[in-house]
């Protein structure tokens, strides 16, 4: 069954194949359209997008150009529609794949914003409404979370940067000391935001 719900200024459809919107990760949206702002020219990259409303979000805030991807058939169909009621359809290219394998290997992005599973798989039955390939970040939580930052770190322009979604501070500094202790990453923790209840914003700049 497909249900609505307001994410700013838009009403988001989604259904229970992908993550149930959280209201709180419009601050995501807001923070990156802040930050983009000094961002090199060029398009914006979403990882893990779901329904696409943190990326349409953004995308009604500036003039950037985005490219949204997602392993998950079924959240690509909801995100094109999601774009298209928006009157985003025209700025947003929706792409399904693995996002090791779906983007060029000469794409590159001035900006991103990423959304990945990172729960540990010990705790994902605290979100039984939410499909697992949603949440579960293996053993640790961060599995996807460490394949984002590759792919960032790959894709991103000279003085690009990012906001990406984790669970909690102490997610944050590990994001950090993996950056820090990856050979050649040009990626760096710039700055987090913690949402009190909810989860943190991690600034990646490189």
């Amino acid at each position: 069954m497909t249900e609505t719900l307001r994410f700013g200024d838009l009403d988001i459809a989604f259904d229970d194949t992908v993550l149930r919107p959280r209201p709180w990760t419009l601050e995501q949206s807001r923070w990156a359209a802040d930050l983009v702002a000094a961002a090199p020219p060029g398009p914006v990259l979403e990882l893990c997008a779901g329904a696409g409303h943190i990326g349409l979000a953004f995308v009604r805030l500036t003039s950037r150009r985005l490219v949204t991807v997602d392993a998950n058939g079924s959240a690509c169909v909801i995100a094109r529609a999601n774009a298209a009621a928006a009157g985003c359809a025209e700025r947003v290219d929706v792409r399904h794949g693995d996002m090791r394998e779906v983007l060029g290997a000469g794409e590159r992005f001035a900006f991103a914003i990423a959304d990945p599973p990172y729960l540990r798989s010990a705790d994902t039955a605290r979100y039984p409404e939410d499909p697992l390939t949603a949440v579960d970040g293996g053993a640790d939580g961060l599995a996807l979370v460490r394949v984002s930052l590759e792919v960032l770190d790959r894709h991103l322009v000279e003085g690009g940067g990012a906001v990406l979604q984790v669970l909690d501070a102490a997610q944050a500094d590990a994001v950090a000391a993996f950056l820090s202790d990856a050979p050649g990453a040009r990626l760096a923790v710039a700055g987090v935001r913690v949402v009190d209840g909810h989860g943190a914003l991690v600034h990646l700049r490189g």
